[in-house]
């Protein structure tokens, strides 16, 4: 859970200093004559990024986001309040602002140097529509798709989760439809405090109330200095709560401003929202205002609408994205895009053919392609690369191509 008593997103951008220079890099040798290569110079690690990517976490071995992996060596870990956090509390699913270096369009590759994690709600579970795949927390609507991972203790997926539970949704804010498309939903049963992102509306400044989706807040008690100035309806905000409600109105102790943009200009690619729209070429993704004019479309525009789930590339000048490329997610088949993990893996389990990798439960009992060795060469502690899909109950990954490194 994130403790927002610390300094806003809206800071300057990190940097890193005295970084060490880059590993070697070796040019490739002669063809076949036997040579060895030869050393060249190692480039310097960048000090301020130049691209921004916000999304959902699709592999590890790096970071994986967007298609693109980001190497997380010397990156700086931090909640949306820039509270450091272990890299290792990193999981599938879980929504990341990634500030890097430039991307290298050969390997879709980059460092990153700051790593953003912000989920969306923290808060007891409400009513649960199997058939609508929908999911009420906090009173807020949670909507699962077949992207939607589950942590492990959650089998089962939506079916598993219970009535007055708490846990912790991580995914994209809609607020134009009302509602949280989920990327990742995880137990949070030791939580000390609850926690929304959404839209304000019927703000009152005087008795200091507004509502997030129909839930009643109340900021009476937090200091002038803490809120941010200027509240008005239709502002995203970000508040942590009490975990008891106060004569129906649930009670603010921080209150923060809750759009996620970058913080300069630069490269970037946004998984997201359309949360204003006047046009297919004039619309916003999560807030940040888009020029699609010269965008190509390769789902075409049909799609392109208010409350849409997009993919936008190009480059931000100006506070505005200049767009080169939009997807509409719902155009795109589901598991385009493989899940990756790399790391050593542990509790191997033979008998139900399991084992752990990069905290997934990974199942290899289907058809797999086994690359520099085979099954029986599965060993604890020995390094694989894996790449498959989500299981129907989204628990878990189904090896498609396990590589031994």
């Amino acid at each position: 859970m994130s403790n927002l008593n610390h300094p806003t997103r809206r800071q300057a951008l990190f940097t890193v200093t005295g970084v060490a220079a880059a590993a070697l890099l070796a040019a490739c040798g002669g063809g076949g004559d036997g040579a060895a290569p030869v050393a060249t110079a190692t480039p310097a690690a960048p000090t301020t990024a130049s691209t921004f990517t916000l999304g959902a976490i699709t592999g590890f071995g790096s970071v994986i986001v967007g298609g693109v992996r980001f190497d997380d060596s010397r990156a700086a870990f931090v909640d949306e309040d820039d509270v450091a956090f272990d890299r290792n509390r990193l999981r599938l699913g879980m929504m990341v602002a990634l500030d890097a270096g430039a991307v290298n369009r050969a390997d879709a590759s980059a460092l990153a140097l700051r790593i953003r994690l912000g989920s969306e709600i923290v808060g007891p579970v409400g009513t649960i529509d199997t058939a609508a795949a929908t999911v009420q927390v906090l009173g807020q609507t949670v909507l699962v798709n077949t992207s939607t991972l589950f942590d492990e203790t959650l089998a089962g997926g939506l079916s598993a989760l219970r009535a007055g539970q708490v846990v912790e949704v991580y995914g994209i804010l809609d607020p134009a439809n009302g509602r949280v498309v989920a990327t990742r939903i995880e137990a949070e049963d030791a939580a000390s405090a609850y926690k929304l992102r959404g839209q304000i509306a019927n703000l009152d400044t005087t008795a200091k109330t507004f509502t997030l989706n129909g839930q009643l807040i109340s900021y009476t008690g937090l200091p002038a200095a803490t809120v941010p100035p200027g509240l008005t309806n239709g502002q995203i905000v970000r508040v942590r709560l009490q975990t008891t409600q106060v004569n129906g109105a649930w009670v603010a102790t921080a209150l923060r401003g809750g759009l996620r943009l970058p913080d300069r200009s630069g490269e970037a690619h946004l998984e997201g929202m359309i949360t204003a729209f006047t046009s297919t070429a004039a619309f916003s993704v999560n807030g940040l205002p888009v020029d699609a004019s010269a965008a190509s479309f390769p789902d075409g525009t049909a799609g392109v609408a208010l409350g849409a789930k997009v993919e936008v590339e190009g480059t931000v000048t100006n506070g505005v994205l200049v767009a080169t490329k939009v997807e509409v997610e719902e155009h795109r088949p589901q598991f385009q895009r493989q899940l990756e993990l790399r790391g050593e893996l542990g509790n191997l389990n033979t008998t139900d053919k399991t084992f752990a990798l990069r905290g997934v439960t990974v199942w290899y009992g289907g058809t797999v392609e086994w690359r520099d060795g085979v099954e029986a060469t599965l060993a604890n502690g020995r390094r694989v690369e894996v790449r498959g899909v989500l299981s129907t109950d989204r628990t878990r990954l189904e090896a498609r191509r396990v590589e031994f490194k």
